[in-house]
Parts: structure tokens; sequence; C-alpha cells
């Protein structure tokens, strides 16, 4: 579903458990940012683009599912999604992603396949348009130009 030029295009930000945490869980790995200002990160990002965004954040598998469900019925133009731990098991956030057919970048703000072996294999990259790994907040950025460049093709004035 393409969005024309003059639509505002919505965007859902999912974050996935223990995203709540930054900035006190693993520094080291996650650095000391916290979630206020990931989301204030997203929030002027989205704006930076002219996008409406909504941020959600649970730790509960079937909440997530839930809101991937909602955005559907809410036609959402595109989501980000950080799965988080998520990522590695969860084949009910997969089969929500293809059922809501909603075009999807998954983020991960660090490189999940230099990590643990476990954290190699991604269900969630199955329904994504593109995975976004170890850049960090900028990451979520990449993920807006992802999805504007993937719902508003340039007209061939702009090619």
């Amino acid at each position: 579903m393409a969005v024309s030029q003059k639509e505002i295009m919505k965007i859902l930000v999912i974050n996935g458990p223990n995203i709540n945490m930054l900035g006190i869980r693993e520094p080291d790995l996650y650095g000391k940012r916290t979630y206020k200002s990931l989301c204030d990160y997203i929030t002027c990002t989205a704006e930076k683009y002219g996008i409406e965004v909504e941020i959600f954040q649970s730790n509960h598998e079937g909440a997530i599912v839930d809101r991937i469900q909602q955005a559907y019925f809410e036609k959402i133009d595109g989501i980000i999604i950080n799965p988080a731990a998520y990522t590695h098991t969860s084949i009910a956030i997969l089969d929500a992603l293809l059922a809501a057919t909603i075009p999807t970048v998954e983020v991960h703000l660090t490189a999940i396949y230099k990590r643990d072996e476990f954290r190699h294999r991604s269900y969630i990259s199955k329904a994504a348009i593109q995975t976004i790994t170890g850049k960090g907040f900028e990451g979520y950025e990449e993920a807006f130009k992802i999805l504007l460049n993937t719902l508003q093709p340039l007209d061939s004035s702009d090619r």
C-alpha cells in the first residue's frame, strides 16, 4: 500500500522486553542512554521526516501480538519493531506480522549476529523487509528511511 505524498505516513514503533531498561541493563552492550532518550530520538526523527509515530513497548508477547493486530485495523502504514529477546523465540509475533501484511523493518541496537549463538536466529526477519543490527539508536532512523522509500516510491521526476 503506497502512501501519497500528501498523506501523513503513520508508523508504529514496537519495542520488546527489557528495552525499557536501557541505561540500566548491560551498559557495556547497550550504552548509558535511557529508554526515554530512545523515545525522544524516535519522535524527533519522525518529525524530521514528517511521519506520525506511535511508540509502544511491552515485556509481554501477547501484548505485542495484540498491538500488531490492532495496527492492521488502524491502517498503520508501517511498523518498526525491536522484538528484543522475542526475536529468537516468538513464532506468535512472526505470525501476527505475516497476518497484518504491514511493511515492517526489524531493528536491533546491538549486532545480534556477533553475540551468543542462540541470538543468531531471528524468526521476525521472515516478516521484515529488512533487518538492521548493531547501529544503536541510529538503526531506527535507517528503518524510517527504508519505510519512506518503500511506501513512497519516487515519481519519475525524482529519479
